[in-house]
């Protein structure tokens, strides 16, 4: 029988210190993901200017927002209005807002024509450059920022052009970039009330012909706790 030296744990250069190992079982963890928060406010056709209409506040399956029928998970993936899902904090590090244009002036429309013609591209920039983007937590507002800015940084963007008479590609709002809160994320409690405001100013122009789908996205993460023990 022989006897070695004992084992001893071996540990790669450069790898640091073994971490300490805990005596007792934790009774809880932390769960941690990344999610998007989605909501939409339609514009039928008529007057904007010196409006305010607030969104993140009309839960799937019920009308509002400008829609006359019920909004779908398209429009919205909030289950209780005005809250984050599953009551768990959630922090905003990007904001990014889509302009669609319908098929029809009101709510009887799809959401899908293509903003190729410059009728409708002018539908597109006036709501690019006359909303403007507001927190709203009850009793205070804060301002974000122009549709401009969040999720786009230079306007409308895109390629059209023309071939047997007919109109092709299609103009959006800028080229994808999230712009808002890379660097400070906004911290949403999952017990706070919020919603986001679309200001119109003085100086946009009516809707005409086409109503207009502003979608707005929160990115963020949320973290969770899971008990365990």
């Amino acid at each position: 029988m022989s006897y070695g030296v004992p084992a001893v744990a071996t540990v790669s250069p450069g790898a640091g210190p073994i971490p300490q190992v805990a005596f007792q079982q934790p009774t809880n963890l932390f769960r941690f993901g990344e999610q998007t928060i989605w909501s939409t406010q339609l514009y039928q056709a008529g007057a904007i200017a010196n409006t305010t209409n607030r969104i993140f506040t009309t839960p799937q399956g019920q009308q509002g927002q400008g829609f006359a029928a019920a909004l779908s998970i398209a429009e919205t993936n909030l289950k209780e209005g005005g809250r984050v899902p599953a009551g768990i904090a959630y922090d905003v590090f990007g904001l990014a807002t889509e302009v669609s244009l319908a098929s029809a002036a009101d709510d009887t429309g799809n959401l899908d024509v293509a903003i190729d013609t410059a009728a409708e591209i002018s539908s597109l920039l006036n709501v690019i450059h006359n909303v403007i983007l507001q927190w709203d937590f009850t009793q205070t507002q804060i301002d974000i920022c122009p549709v401009l800015l969040a999720g786009a940084g230079g306007g409308a963007f895109g390629a059209v052009g023309t071939g047997n008479a007919a109109d092709v590609g299609h103009m959006n709002n800028g080229n994808g970039n999230i712009w808002m809160y890379q660097k400070h994320p906004v911290a949403l409690p999952g017990q706070t009330t919020f919603a986001v405001q679309l200001r119109c100013g003085s100086r946009a122009a009516a809707v005409a012909n086409n109503s207009v789908a502003v979608r707005v996205v929160l990115l963020g993460y949320y973290k969770n706790v899971i008990e365990i023990g």
